[in-house]
């Protein structure tokens, strides 16, 4: 088969690699549609030592399974592997397993091939009017839709009457924003320093109100009600600490190294809560997949897609910034 294969910092090549073999319990999916996530690009910056060359990355997988008791289905993947025997499993909460693993990274190859190996638990079946596309959103769109609902479990107010912001406007931020509108928000405001992204974002929702940090659109302090922060960057941290008002919720769910940024004297003194998110629950991705087949977030007009054999190049432009989507599908 071919695949996209990582050889080390800033290099990927398109070639020919061995077929992924099953073990019991395992299917062979055709991919038909695997997205790039930014720690696929953190990996490709060589900034992730667990993404050791040569290897196959990409976990936001949709494609045909060939092989098994679902042969024929058509499925996305939640590429989280987990033990299902902890606390943590068996009470609903997988993405907080001790030793939970993922697609796409090693010994897992992952989903920027023409075949990718996956646990028969793991495949979602997606309606048949659901095109591939649409369905390797699931993945980060699930990340988005778990901390929105972990935040309005923690709130006492409906979304819909809470002053709501998030922080980057890259394919999780954005997804935060339309998934919290989905939920009933009537208007939230996206900071973003990127001007195409900002007006990708513009043209995604009209209740999204897109700003650059620091210009007169600027919320400004103690503006929100709730702040998501979906870089989590130092500069980041520091703006939803000065937007969120007393007695207010920040959710961090960016990936960046650091935790500079951080006001605990604030969150301290105003009764400000600050909540990590990390992943999904599969309640919180079969949620999802309902969602976007549904069509609750269309248009959908912020993806991208490119075929696998231009990965690279794909990868590249997105480095460069020149790519305006905010998320990039490689389709076979």
């Amino acid at each position: 088969m071919k695949a996209l294969v990582y050889l080390g910092k800033g290099s990927m090549n398109y070639r020919e690699v061995a077929d992924p073999q099953p073990e019991p319990g395992e299917a062979v999916v055709n991919v038909v549609a695997c997205g790039i996530c930014g720690s696929d690009m953190h990996g490709y910056h060589g900034h992730d030592p667990r993404r050791v060359p040569p290897m196959i990355m990409g976990h936001e997988i949709a494609g045909v399974v060939e092989t098994g008791a679902m042969a024929g289905t058509r499925v996305t993947i939640n590429p989280l592997l987990t033990c299902r025997n902890c606390n943590a499993c068996l009470s609903g909460y997988p993405q907080l397993c001790e030793e939970q693993r993922n697609i796409g990274l090693p010994p897992h190859a992952g989903g920027f091939a023409e075949k990718v190996v996956v646990r028969e638990t793991n495949l979602v079946p997606i309606p048949d009017d659901m095109d591939f596309k649409t369905a390797a959103l699931s993945e980060p769109v699930a990340v988005a839709y778990h901390a929105v609902q972990l935040a309005a479990r923690r709130l006492d107010r409906p979304l819909s009457a809470l002053r709501i912001a998030v922080l980057g406007a890259g394919a999780i931020g954005l997804a935060t924003a339309l998934v919290a509108v989905s939920q009933g928000a009537h208007r939230v405001w996206l900071g973003e320093t990127s001007a195409n992204r900002r007006a990708t974002a513009a043209a995604a929702h009209g209740y999204i109100k897109p700003y650059e940090p620091g210009s007169p659109n600027d919320p400004g302090p103690a503006s929100a009600d709730l702040v998501f922060d979906a870089v989590g960057a130092r500069a980041t941290r520091e703006a939803a600490f000065q937007m969120v008002r007393r007695g207010g919720t920040i959710v961090h769910l960016g990936l960046l190294p650091g935790s500079e940024g951080v006001d605990v004297r604030r969150m301290t003194l105003q009764e400000i809560a600050f909540v990590g998110s990390y992943c999904y629950s599969m309640t919180d991705f079969r949620e999802t997949v309902a969602l976007l087949s549904a069509g609750r977030l269309a248009p959908l007009n912020w993806v991208e897609t490119r075929p696998m054999s231009e990965g690279a190049l794909a990868f590249e432009d997105i480095d460069l910034g020149r790519a305006s989507a905010a998320k990039l599908v490689l389709t076979t």
